[in-house]
């Protein structure tokens, strides 16, 4: 992702106080479920909300390690598994990569806008309220977790085509 595109786009990753408020968001509203924002979910869940876009698994191993080292996979697997969970980041199969939910609730649908050609990803509200919500009821189902992925042009992309 991002290898074709050749324009410039204005947004880029969050700066460092806002993916402090987001970390500390998460610790308090985890401390009040009774959960804990352990060192290996912090820093997984940093490393995703410092990147702001999708980033694959094996990245984050090789990013995990403050003095360079590598994580062992099952730690970061671990974490990504916890923070799925719990809402606070999703995973997107179409690119089998890992993203900071930036909804703040663990009770929602994810749909996400992912562009083809930089790879921008844009996590929007769900329609599951809708027609999959009915047809589950009506099958006797019910959803615990639903992700949507929508593949596309982001502006940018779409302008400088």
């Amino acid at each position: 992702m991002g290898d074709a595109c050749q324009h410039h786009h204005a947004d880029g990753p969050p700066g460092q106080a806002e993916v402090e408020r987001a970390l500390s968001a998460a610790g308090e509203r985890l401390t009040a479920e009774g959960e804990r924002l352990t060192a290996a979910r912090t820093r997984v869940l940093g490393l995703l909300l410092e990147a702001g876009e999708p980033v694959k698994a094996y990245d984050l191993i090789a990013r995990f390690g403050e003095d360079g080292q590598p994580a062992k996979p099952p730690t970061v697997y671990r974490a990504l598994e916890f923070l799925e969970r719990k809402g606070l980041a999703h995973r997107i199969a179409s690119i089998s990569a890992y993203v900071a939910c930036t909804s703040g609730s663990i009770e929602h649908a994810a749909a996400f806008l992912i562009c083809d050609c930089c790879g921008a990803t844009q996590e929007v509200s769900a329609p599951v309220a809708g027609d999959l919500g009915r047809a589950a009821e009506t099958a006797g189902y019910a959803i615990v977790r639903t992700t949507i992925e929508a593949h596309g042009r982001c502006p940018a992309c779409r302008v400088a085509a």
